[in-house]
C-alpha cells in the first residue's frame, strides 16, 4: 500500500463520516487550544517582564537590607541586625570591577504647586543615577554631583508629573514643595513608562541626603552597583558580598540581586504556573484519546468485511496496522492544527482586547502542539489498529 494509497483511503473515510470525525476529534480541538492558549500567556508575561528589566541594562547589581531566605521581603519584614548605610555605599565604590554606587532612600510623598497637589512617589538618589538606571534627562540637568550625606533643596520631575502640575508651562527654575521641605526643579527627565506596574515617569528625584531628611530615616531602602560588564556581574557581587560581610561584622544580613538572579525567578514562577495550568487543560486531550480509541473501535467493526476482503486480495498485516494507526493519528493531527489556530487567535484577540495582557507564541510550543496531538492520535489507534490486523481474513469476509 503507498502513501498515496493511504492517504486516499484516510479522506474518503473523513468524506463519508464528517461529522463523526469532527466531533471526535473536538476535545483534542479544545485540549491544544487551551494549552497553546495559555503557553502563549506565560511566554508573552515573561517576555514582557525581561524587557521591563533590560530597559535599565544587564550590569546591575541590587542590595537590600535583611536576608531574604529567612525574613521574608528584604526591607520590609526586619531581621537585618545592621541596616544599609551611606558609609556602606561609600565602601562599595572603591570595589574594583564596580564603575558606579548610588544609595536610594524612596517614599511616597505629596508635591505641591499653586493649586496642584499630586502624591508620587520619590527617589533619593545620587547624580550617577542616570547612568546605573539608563535614564536621560529631556530638559535641565539631573541631580548635582554633591556629598551624599548633603541635604540640597533641589528636585528631577519626570515627565507625567511635570504635565500634571504645571501643564505646558516650563517647571525648570521652579519651587515645588515636597512633604513640608522646599525643592527647586532643575530638571525634567524623558519618558521611561512603567516597571511591573509602577509608573517611572509619575515620580521625582531628590538627593538622598534629602530624601532621608524628608522620610525621617537613618537608613538607606537599597544600594545599587554598577558592573564594569555583563561578564563582571558574578564577580562584582562576590566582592560585594566579603566587604559587606566584612563591615557587618561577620553576618550576611543583606541580599544581594542581580538582574539574572531576578529573572531566573520570575522565569520559574511562571514555567511552574503556565504548566500546572497547561496540565490541567490537557485533560482535555486525555477525553480526546478516549474518543478517538472508540471510534477507532467501531470504525474497526463496522469495516470488518472490508478488512477481510482487503487481505484476501494480498494486504499484509503490517499494512492494515498502519492503515488504521494512520487514521487515527491523522484525526487526531488535525484536531490539532484547529486547536492551534484557535489557540493562536484566542491569543491575538487576548492582546488586543486587553492592551495590558503580552501574549507570545514561540515556535516550539507550535511544534510541541502538533507532536502532542499525533502522540495522541496514535496512541489511541494502537489497540483498534491491532485489533484489525489480528483478523482472520476469512472470518471477516463471512462478517455482515
Amino acid at each position: 500500500m503507498s502513501p498515496r494509497d493511504l492517504a486516499r483511503l484516510i479522506l474518503e473515510a473523513f468524506a463519508a463520516h464528517r461529522l463523526r470525525y469532527a466531533l471526535t476529534g473536538l476535545a483534542v480541538v479544545i485540549g491544544v487550544g487551551a494549552v497553546v492558549l495559555l503557553s502563549s500567556i506565560g511566554e508573552g508575561t515573561r517576555l514582557y517582564i525581561l524587557d521591563q528589566f533590560s530597559q535599565f541594562g544587564t550590569t546591575i547589581i541590587a542590595v537590600s537590607p535583611g536576608k531574604v531566605e529567612t525574613s521574608g521581603l528584604p526591607g520590609y519584614f526586619g531581621g537585618t541586625a545592621r541596616p544599609l548605610t551611606l558609609d556602606d555605599a561609600r565602601a562599595l565604590a572603591r570595589i574594583p570591577g564596580v564603575t558606579a554606587v548610588m544609595p536610594i532612600t524612596y517614599g511616597a510623598a505629596p508635591i505641591r504647586h499653586g493649586g496642584h497637589t499630586r502624591r508620587v512617589y520619590v527617589y533619593g538618589g545620587t547624580s550617577q543615577g542616570t547612568a546605573i538606571w539608563k535614564m536621560h534627562v529631556a530638559a535641565g540637568e539631573f541631580l548635582p554631583a554633591i556629598e551624599w550625606d548633603r541635604s540640597v533643596g533641589v528636585a528631577v520631575l519626570g515627565p507625567k508629573t511635570k504635565r500634571e502640575i504645571f501643564g505646558s508651562e516650563s517647571a525648570l527654575g521652579k519651587l515645588v514643595r515636597i512633604g513640608e521641605s522646599r525643592f527647586r526643579v532643575i530638571g525634567v527627565m524623558e519618558a521611561k513608562g512603567t516597571l511591573l506596574g509602577f509608573d517611572l515617569d509619575d515620580a521625582a528625584y531628590i538627593p538622598v541626603a534629602s530624601a532621608m531628611s524628608l522620610f525621617n530615616r537613618q537608613e538607606l531602602d537599597e544600594v545599587d552597583v554598577l558592573a564594569t560588564s555583563p561578564a563582571d556581574v558574578d564577580s562584582a557581587a562576590s566582592r560585594v558580598r566579603r566587604a559587606l560581610i566584612d563591615r557587618h561584622d561577620g553576618y550576611e544580613d543583606f541580599t544581594i540581586s542581580t538582574q539574572a538572579d531576578m529573572l531566573g525567578v520570575v522565569g520559574r514562577v511562571i514555567r511552574i504556573i503556565t504548566g500546572v495550568v497547561a496540565g490541567i487543560a490537557a485533560i482535555s486531550l486525555v477525553v480526546g484519546a478516549i474518543g478517538i480509541l472508540t471510534i477507532m473501535w467501531i470504525v474497526v467493526r463496522e469495516r470488518t468485511h472490508e478488512i477481510g476482503l482487503a487481505m484476501a486480495v494480498g494486504a499484509r498485516r503490517r499494512q492494515i496496522l498502519v492503515w488504521y494507526l494512520a487514521e487515527a493519528g491523522a484525526t487526531a493531527l488535525l484536531g490539532g492544527l484547529a486547536g492551534l489556530v484557535l489557540g493562536m487567535a484566542g491569543s491575538a484577540v487576548l492582546a488586543r482586547v486587553l492592551p495590558g495582557l503580552a501574549t507570545s507564541t514561540p515556535p516550539y510550543i507550535v511544534a510541541s502542539a502538533l507532536v502532542m496531538a499525533l502522540v495522541v492520535g496514535l496512541a489511541s489507534g494502537i489497540l483498534p489498529a491491532v485489533r484489525a490486523a489480528r483478523m482472520d481474513p476469512v472470518d471477516a469476509l463471512r462478517t455482515e
